[in-house]
C-alpha cells in the first residue's frame, strides 16, 4: 500500500510539472502578448539600411508590436534613403523610438533627420547628435545649388522637428551651421526626449509614453515586454557590404582581371563568368554610391592601353598612360566630401601597383614570345646548322638535320660533308646554302 500511495503522489508531480506549469505560462504569455521589435542600424544610410528599416516596421504592424527600437550609429548618409526611412517612421502605427546607442555612437548628417522624426528619440551616454548640412554626393555643387540644398534641408528638418514637439531652432542650425551636441545637451535642449543606459533602461523610461502615430494616439506599454532582435539577414548583409566605396572598386577591378582574362584565352569560361558577375555586382553598387563615371571611363581606357601594348610597339608609352589612366580613374571614381563615401588610399595604390605590375609582366612575356624565333613546325628549321651527308645541287641532296635525314637542294654546289643553314622549308625539301 505505502508504495501504491507514493507512486501516485509521482504520478500527480509528473501531471503537475508536465501540464499545470506550462498552462500557467500559457495564461502569462497570453496575458502579456507583448514584443518590441530591436534593429541596429550600425553604418552609412544606404537604400539597404531603408529597406531594412522598413521591412520591420511592416513587420510589426503586422504582429502587433508594441513599439520599434532602431540602435543609430551613423556618419550619414544618402538624402534619399534618408527621406524613405523617415517616411517609413511618420506612415507606421507602431511607435518608432530610435536610441542613438551604444556609447560612443553618433547620428551625424542623415541621422539627425531620422533621430529627430522618431516618436521617441533616446540617446545613451558618451554619444553625440548634430553636423546635418547637406554635403556633395555624386556631383560638384556650385554655389546656387549649395545654397538651394542647404534651404531645402533646413525647411526639411525644421518641420519634422516642430511635428515632433522638438528643438526647430536647434534642428535648423545643425543643417546650416553643422552644429552638434552631446546627449546631456541634447536632452537640455529638448533635441531628444530621454538618456537611457541601454535597452532594458530604454524599455522602462518609454513605459506609459503617449506619442501620435498615423492610427492616433498611443500609450506605450513595455511592461513585461519580449525584447525581439530582428537581425539584419544574409541579403541585407551582402548588399550592405558591397555598397562600399572600398569594397565596389575592388569587385570592379576583379570583374575586368576576369574579362580580359577571357578575352586573351578564349573559352576559358570560369574567369569571363566570374568578371561579368564581379561587375554587375560592382555597377548594382554603384547604385548606391557616388560615382564619377568620368573615373569609370579611365580606368576602362587603362586596360585597353595595356592591351593595345601587346599589338603596338609603343616602347612602354602605352604602359606608363595606362598606369597613369588607372591611377587618376580610381582617384576620381567616386566624386564626395563625405569621407565615408571615399576611396582609401590604402586600397587605391596597392591595386594600382599590382595591376601595373600584372601587365607589365604580361606584356614583356608576350612581347619576348613574339619576338622569339619559333622552335617547333617547318619554321623552326629555319636557320639551323646541318651537314651534307652527300653532294648538293640544285636537283637535290640528303642532309642531317637534328639527327634526321633531310631532303635538300641548293643554288650553288656543296660537297659531302659540308657545313649548311636551311635557308625555306617546303614540304619535306628544304632549300640550304653553304655555311658562311
Amino acid at each position: 500500500m505505502h508504495y501504491r500511495y507514493k507512486a501516485q503522489w509521482i504520478t500527480r508531480l509528473i501531471l503537475l510539472i508536465f501540464i499545470v506549469i506550462p498552462l500557467s505560462s500559457l495564461a502569462v504569455s497570453e496575458k502579456t502578448g507583448k514584443e518590441v521589435i530591436v534593429i541596429t542600424v550600425n553604418g552609412v544610410i544606404n537604400p539597404v539600411a531603408a529597406e531594412y528599416i522598413g521591412k520591420n516596421i511592416q513587420k510589426a504592424h503586422e504582429k502587433g508590436a508594441e513599439a520599434v527600437i532602431i540602435e543609430l550609429d551613423t556618419p550619414g548618409g544618402l538624402d534619399s534613403s534618408m527621406r524613405d526611412i523617415v517616411k517609413s517612421i511618420n506612415g507606421s502605427t507602431v511607435p518608432v523610438v530610435v536610441f542613438v546607442s551604444p556609447s560612443g555612437s553618433r547620428a551625424a548628417s542623415a541621422g539627425v533627420f531620422i533621430t529627430l522624426a522618431a516618436h521617441v528619440a533616446a540617446m545613451a551616454p558618451g554619444t553625440n547628435i548634430g553636423a546635418a548640412h547637406p554635403v556633395a554626393i555624386g556631383e560638384k555643387m556650385d554655389k546656387t545649388t549649395a545654397e538651394k540644398a542647404t534651404n531645402d534641408a533646413a525647411a526639411y528638418i525644421k518641420s519634422i522637428a516642430e511635428n515632433r514637439g522638438r528643438n526647430s531652432q536647434w534642428a535648423e542650425d545643425a543643417v546650416r551651421k553643422s552644429i552638434s551636441a552631446t546627449e546631456s545637451e541634447a536632452l537640455k535642449g529638448n533635441v531628444v526626449d530621454m538618456v537611457s543606459e541601454d535597452i532594458t533602461s530604454l524599455l522602462s523610461d518609454i513605459n506609459g509614453r503617449q506619442v501620435s502615430t498615423a492610427f492616433g494616439e498611443k500609450v506605450i506599454d513595455t511592461e513585461n515586454a519580449v525584447v525581439v532582435r530582428q537581425e539584419m539577414g544574409f541579403r541585407h548583409k551582402i548588399l550592405n557590404r558591397i555598397s562600399e566605396p572600398n569594397i565596389a572598386y575592388i569587385l570592379m577591378i576583379l570583374g575586368f582581371y576576369g574579362l580580359f582574362f577571357e578575352l586573351t584565352n578564349p573559352g576559358s569560361i570560369f574567369p569571363g563568368v566570374i568578371g561579368g558577375i564581379f561587375l554587375i555586382v560592382a555597377f548594382f553598387a554603384f547604385q548606391t554610391l557616388p560615382v564619377n563615371y568620368a573615373g569609370v571611363l579611365l580606368i576602362v581606357l587603362a586596360i585597353i592601353l595595356f592591351i593595345l601594348e601587346i599589338k603596338v610597339t609603343s616602347h612602354g608609352l602605352l604602359t606608363i598612360g595606362g598606369i597613369i589612366s588607372l591611377l587618376i580613374g580610381s582617384l576620381m571614381l567616386f566624386e564626395s566630401s563625405a569621407p565615408f563615401m571615399k576611396l582609401s588610399l590604402s586600397v587605391i595604390l596597392p591595386a594600382v601597383f599590382f595591376i601595373s605590375f600584372f601587365f607589365v609582366v604580361t606584356i614583356r612575356l608576350a612581347v619576348k614570345a613574339y619576338r622569339s624565333k619559333p622552335a617547333t613546325g617547318s619554321e623552326g628549321l629555319v636557320g639551323l646548322e646541318g651537314i651534307a651527308n652527300t653532294d648538293i645541287t640544285g636537283e637535290g641532296g640528303m642532309i642531317s638535320l637534328h639527327g634526321e635525314l633531310w631532303r635538300a637542294h641548293s643554288d650553288e654546289p656543296i660537297k659531302k660533308g659540308g657545313r649548311v643553314i636551311v635557308e625555306s622549308v617546303r614540304g619535306l625539301t628544304v632549300k640550304v646554302k653553304k655555311y658562311q
